[in-house]
């Protein structure tokens, strides 16, 4: 059996914590910021975990 692979673009986007939930940034943050209010932004800033929802494919996407 070949060793199976992590998804490159998963692996730069998501951070396990110690007690093994996924971390991620928020989106809507990169661009066209003019538009945006303050709060929104600094809100934007901060990690959040994976929703539960998600958490079995972005699991997959690890190899976890």
């Amino acid at each position: 059996m070949p060793k199976v692979k992590t998804k490159s673009g998963a692996k730069k986007r998501f951070k396990l914590t110690g007690t093994g939930k996924i971390k991620r940034k928020h989106a809507f943050k990169s661009h066209i910021l003019t538009k945006k209010d303050t709060k929104r932004k600094r809100s934007l800033t901060h990690m959040t975990l994976v929703h539960a929802a998600d958490r079995d494919r972005v699991k997959k996407m690890l190899n976890l």
